[in-house]
């Protein structure tokens, strides 16, 4: 058939005439535009950081048990648990609602201790919603002429590729209040309305008091400090003193007589 078409030049530009005819049909039956490029320039604003969240609950546990009851909780639903910590619990599952749709919920937990003990902990919640849908790509081959190039023929055979066209983070409220309900079971929640517990800095060691530095003497030899009581006699003096008062009254000695008196 080949070497038909190549001897009648007029049968093969027929031939590739239909092939394009064909092809174009094809690409009419497409959608005329991606999802969201007919949309480039909308704003959107995120409506976040509310004062009531509901991704946020306060326990009654540590933060070792309360990461725990989450990963209990993700397991008991199905989910692939990837990360288990003392802080972080995180998981997948996979949906496919659809033969050509399919959505991957990524879900996450960490848990922060609540002031400086191991008494209270904050669990915060959220959850990635990935959406893939199922492209078909046609396989072509090339068939070459001479002097007129090659020209590219579509076949039959098609392959499906998983295509990535959303991603989310889940903003339902009734998805993350049945969440908590099921966390609930493996650890005690605080009443509703609790407020969270202050963070405090560490403490620091409480330091001596300071001692000032004693003042610098100009002289070399340190001074006898000043003393009301009278200092000791020399040894000759005290000698001396002893030997008087150990002496009776009538023992002193007669008063010399003048010269030249026997």
């Amino acid at each position: 058939m080949i070497a038909s078409l190549i001897s009648s030049p007029r049968l093969f530009l027929a031939v590739c005439t239909g092939l394009l005819a064909s092809a174009l049909a094809g690409c009419a039956r497409l959608p005329e535009a991606m999802p969201g490029l007919e949309q480039r320039h909308l704003q959107f604003t995120p409506n976040d950081f509310d004062a009531a969240s509901m991704h946020t609950r306060h326990v009654l546990d540590s933060q070792a048990n309360t990461c725990e009851a989450a990963r209990r909780a993700l397991l008991s639903q199905g989910y692939l648990v990837n990360t288990a910590s003392a802080d972080t619990v995180a998981g997948r599952k996979y949906y496919q609602p659809h033969q050509d749709v399919h959505y991957e919920v990524q879900m996450r937990v960490v848990c922060a201790p609540e002031g400086q003990g191991d008494a209270r902990t904050s669990a915060f919640a959220s959850a990635l919603q990935d959406r893939y849908v199922i492209k078909k790509v046609n396989n072509s081959a090339s068939l070459g002429v001479g002097g007129l190039g090659s020209v590219s023929l579509p076949v039959s055979a098609t392959d499906d590729t998983l295509v990535k066209v959303g991603s989310e983070t889940i903003t339902d409220a009734q998805f993350y209040a049945r969440f908590f309900q099921l966390f609930e079971r493996y650890v005690r929640l605080a009443p509703p309305g609790t407020e969270p517990a202050l963070m405090h800095p560490a403490s620091t060691p409480a330091q001596g008091p300071v001692l000032a530095p004693a003042p610098a003497t100009t002289a070399g030899v340190v001074q006898p400090a000043a003393s009301s009581q009278p200092l000791p006699l020399q040894e000759p003096e005290a000698e001396q003193r002893a030997a008087a008062t150990a002496l009776p009254p009538d023992a002193a000695m007669p008063p010399a007589a003048p010269v030249g008196q026997q």
